[in-house]
């Protein structure tokens, strides 16, 4: 009985030890791949699209990292199932149980989806021939160490929402930061010196976002005024100053670099600059993190408050028009992704400008407006009461996936792309622009805008999320929150970029059709909207009831009221489509009738037939039998 016991303690001493082993090498052999792929994708040149044997060469070091990333996550699994089954090893193989804890477990759902995102990456990178599948295997590989930091409570403070985001920027950054180094360490020295100037460029940004993003992340342990003065807040106040000088003074010396020196001297000496700026960040955040942030009288109500423990929101006040227009709880993944959007578009117009060209002011307006859209739909006061009450979640919803779309759409942000992205280095690369052209005129793009699949994704996802119990089990989590905002904005773009877009197009969609899918999606919107109001039961799968919110008690009403707001928000911008489709028809009549005349006017100072004159001269021989009928 003793050496059972004894055993059986050493093999949970055994496990506890292998546990961060494994950890530690599924992370470095996940930043290896991404590095590995960051390298093929960004800095190394190719041949209108297909790798080089650079790129072929390094793909291979990518798949071997990422079959050492698949080991190490089955391996974790089974460490980490042994570890809390407090048994051998031998108990975490037995199959009901090990599909319980992927299935069943916040952990396991973790792993599972590392392992399903694992698997996709090695296939495209076993079948890449191109840069394109790189960039999705690069993404799945990304995503695999993201997703898992949304079961992060990374805020002590209550500002969940923003202490997520700003992870997950922090981290993403950091991964590319890192990887960037990784991989150009693994690009033969002949091929570097094309790649210094690239990866520099990218390196900064990287670093920029690692600086802002884990201020912000520490600003949500502290209390704003309070806890600046404790030990921690003159910690991140120093970290925070220390890392700037770190970043311009790296900046200046991959200047001088890449404009002074080439080959492995000038590689060896980024590399060198590059390493002490990540050991001095990484040294700094070690330092913070052995230092615990004083508990700020948010974190204790966030501690007690039962609606942040479900939303990471605490609970609004009854809501009014002052309240809506001015509550603001920031998103920080959605607000992330405004601001680098933002900041995109921004640094296209400035492009052009300093070209000489000019962009349109109104489009410029109708992005500022969409992104304001977005940010009150998910930060703003529609935001923040979308989370307690299903008649603001439908006001949120509609404006990310019926109004804030239109603005996006007559923005032009591919044209704007197409006349900013820079070229490839190279005669035969085909570079970002390149990418992007290929991208709109793929296979891919030509059925995802069918009519049919847009108003499928349109509407059809309606009777998908709310007539099944999906929308209950996303509403339970932030992922599941943040995963529908961005479901909602994308299906609604694709679906305004194929009706009334003004960016190229894959397809040439006759206007008559497009006025036909208008009334379609009026209709089924309209019959989702009668649907929803004629429900009896709830559809939130109890999420709503938990909350136990003083105000707007009766829910069923509360869902009644979501679908009379969906069904007035969704036809409003429908209609609006609809006469912006019609005059879009009639310019486009009278741009061809005046191409007609212009053409005529050209035949009639040549002394040629015009083509309504050459067309009746065809037929009159037609007629006399002069030429075969082509039937």
């Amino acid at each position: 009985m003793v050496e059972t016991h004894n055993h059986l303690q050493s093999t949970n001493s055994l496990i506890s030890a292998l546990l961060p082993i494994v950890r530690d090498f599924y992370l470095v052999s996940t930043l290896v791949a991404v590095g590995m792929l960051y390298a093929i994708g960004f800095l190394l040149p190719e041949k209108r699209g297909a790798l080089n044997n650079e790129g072929k060469r390094i793909k291979g070091l990518a798949l071997l990292a990422t079959v050492v990333w698949l080991v190490c996550t089955v391996g974790g699994v089974i460490v980490e199932l042994a570890n809390l089954l407090g048994g051998g090893f031998l108990d975490a193989f037995n199959w009901s149980t090990l599909w319980s804890f992927l299935s069943s477990t916040s952990i396991g759902k973790d792993y599972l989806f590392q392992l399903i995102m694992g698997v996709g990456a090695l296939a495209l990178i076993l079948r890449a021939r191109k840069v394109g599948a790189i960039y999705f295997a690069l993404a799945a590989t990304m995503l695999a160490l993201l997703i898992p930091l949304f079961q992060s409570h990374a805020s002590s403070a209550g500002n969940h929402g923003l202490a997520i985001g700003s992870l997950l920027f922090h981290v993403g950054a950091v991964a590319f930061w890192v990887g960037g180094v990784i991989g150009l360490m693994a690009i033969s020295v002949r091929e570097r010196s094309a790649s210094i100037k690239r990866f520099s460029a990218l390196a900064l940004w990287s670093a920029i976002i690692v600086g802002v993003s884990g201020v912000l992340n520490a600003w949500t342990r502290l209390n704003f005024i309070a806890g600046w003065h404790s030990r921690y807040g003159l910690l991140v106040i120093l970290k925070s100053l220390l890392f700037v000088i770190l970043v311009l003074v790296g900046s200046r010396h991959r200047k001088y670099i890449a404009k002074n020196l080439e080959g492995g001297v000038a590689v060896f000496r980024l590399l060198v600059n590059e390493s002490a700026v990540m050991i001095a960040a990484v040294a700094l955040g070690g330092w913070l993190s052995t230092t615990l942030p004083p508990i700020s009288t948010a974190g204790l109500r966030a501690a007690s408050d039962p609606s942040i423990a479900i939303t990471g929101i605490s609970m609004p006040a009854t809501p009014s028009l002052r309240r809506i227009l001015f509550a603001y709880s920031p998103d920080g993944t959605i607000l992330g992704f405004l601001l680098l959007i933002t900041a995109l578009y921004i640094f296209g117009v400035v492009v052009l400008t300093r070209r000489g060209d000019k962009w349109p002011v109104g489009r410029t307006i109708s992005f500022a407006i969409a992104v304001a859209l977005v940010d009150f739909a998910t930060s703003g006061g529609a935001g923040v009461y979308a989370h307690f009450a299903f008649s603001f979640h439908m006001m949120s919803h509609m404006i990310l996936g019926m109004i804030a779309p239109i603005g996006f759409v007559l923005s032009a942000p591919i044209t704007l792309a197409l006349r900013t992205l820079p070229q490839g280095r190279t005669p035969e690369e085909r570079g970002l622009r390149g990418t992007l052209i290929a991208v709109i005129h793929s296979k891919y793009s030509v059925i995802i805008t069918n009519p049919v699949v847009v108003l499928a994704l349109f509407d059809g996802s309606l009777f998908a999320l709310y007539m099944t119990p999906l929308f209950g089990k996303l509403m339970q989590s932030h992922s599941g929150h943040i995963l529908m905002d961005i479901h909602f904005l994308l299906a609604g773009y694709l679906f305004f970029y194929v009706i009334v877009g003004v960016d190229p197009n894959p397809r040439k969609i006759p206007h008559i059709v497009r006025i036909i899918v208008l009334f379609a999606a009026m209709s089924i919107h309209a019959f989702f909207s009668i649907a929803l109001l004629s429900t009896t039961t709830l559809l939130d799968g109890g999420y709503f009831a938990s909350l136990n919110r003083p105000w707007s008690t009766n829910l069923l009403t509360d869902q009644h009221t979501g679908a009379a707001i969906g069904w007035a928000m969704g036809e409003i911008p429908i209609l609006v489509a609809l006469v912006a489709t019609f005059i879009q028809w009639m310019r486009d009549d009278s741009r061809e009738s005046r191409r007609l005349d212009r053409a005529s006017d050209r035949a009639a100072a040549m002394g040629e037939d015009d083509e309504l004159a050459k067309y009746n001269k065809y037929l009159a021989n037609l007629a006399k039998g002069q030429i075969k009928n082509p039937e």
